[in-house]
């Protein structure tokens, strides 16, 4: 496998596998309705964070790098103070996770240099690819800290 293969498959393992087992086993120890509980009124719920992720992965890989027209009120993920289980949460997310890996599944090495502009930000596939990886292991950390 080429440096380019390794780095598709690793980050298709990390938003398919890895990530969401943790996320399903911190919201399995939720007690009911805590999804949308906050520490305190500056802080994001696990549910602002689970809609917030769907968001970034929609607009970054299913947009970004996939193409596809999205237009997304981010703000609105975090201002949110209630609305669906955390089953339903994570059945949209992982719903987003596996369109993202289709598309990450059909990226060839010179696809990674292909430049991007995503939130007005200049970068390649790679890099977004990079982001989005990124962005979803810190806010993972949070749910797994908020859950405990």
């Amino acid at each position: 496998m080429s440096i380019a293969e390794i780095f598709v498959a690793r980050s298709r393992y990390w938003l398919t596998k890895e990530y969401p087992i943790k996320l399903r086993h911190c919201l399995n120890a939720l007690p009911r309705g805590a999804v949308w509980a906050r520490p305190n009124q500056d802080s994001n719920s696990v549910g602002n964070l689970l809609i917030h992720l769907t968001g970034n992965v929609t607009e970054w890989i299913l947009g970004g790098v996939g193409g596809r027209s999205y237009k997304r009120y981010r703000a609105g993920e975090f201002a949110q103070r209630d609305g669906a289980d955390a089953s339903k949460l994570m059945d949209d997310l992982e719903g987003v996770l596996r369109e993202a890996d289709r598309v990450l599944a059909g990226l060839t090495e010179k696809d990674l240099e292909r430049s991007v502009v995503i939130q007005e930000r200049d970068t390649n596939v790679l890099g977004a690819i990079y982001h989005v990886v990124e962005h979803f292991a810190m806010h993972t950390g949070q749910i797994v800290f908020l859950t405990k």
